[in-house]
């Protein structure tokens, strides 16, 4: 099987990012984006996947942390989807339900090739730590579009932000495992009645 490894760079006047990514990593990271939380889920999202990911952001943080978010889900997505290639035998679909102490998160993913988000999460503050509530959706908006998946979140419980925030990455980095392992029933196949993701 090749290796499903990417380098994604991005660089605009506002930010400058490069990442790498494996799918089949071991759950190692090095986060530098200049926002601790955001480190913080990057880092359980590569830890909880298995994933490695190494990704260094300068963004224009003086303005706010909003293109350095948007911009690391553009490249997220983007080698995600440079990662599974052409798809072949990947099971497309995941799902996972996670818990976090009083919060309960659903994420549900397909890797069809059609870019979509629904976003089900109820954020009660506006920041936590220097981390922009608002900039979730954003984020998970642009990882969604840029690897062209459909993207599901739903909570089912929380009140504490944190912990629904963290969920939200873990189950999201769990429901990405599932979708993009391997079936070997496939035999190289995609998984599309059409022949094709």
């Amino acid at each position: 099987m090749a290796e499903r490894a990417v380098k994604c760079t991005r660089k605009t006047s506002e930010t400058d990012i490069v990442l790498e990514f494996n799918l089949d990593g071991r759950g190692n990271a090095k986060v530098d984006t200049g926002i601790g939380f955001f480190d913080h889920m990057l880092t359980s999202f590569a830890k909880h996947g298995f994933f490695d990911l190494n990704l260094t952001v300068k963004g224009d943080l003086y303005v706010d942390s909003h293109h350095t978010i948007e911009d690391t889900g553009i490249v997220l997505g983007k080698a995600i989807k440079g990662a599974l290639g052409d798809k072949k035998s990947i099971k497309r679909f995941g799902n996972f339900f996670l818990p976090m102490d009083e919060a309960l998160v659903l994420c549900a993913i397909d890797l069809s090739g059609r870019p979509y988000l629904v976003y089900d999460l109820n954020l009660q503050t506006e920041k936590i730590g220097y981390f922009d509530t608002q900039m979730v959706k954003e984020f998970f908006y642009a990882v969604a579009y840029g690897a062209k998946m459909s993207l599901n979140l739903k909570q089912f419980s929380g009140s504490n932000d944190h912990h629904i925030v963290e969920a939200a990455f873990k189950a999201f980095a769990k429901a990405l495992d599932e979708a993009s392992s391997l079936e070997e029933r496939l035999n190289g196949k995609v998984l599309s009645t059409k022949g094709a993701l």
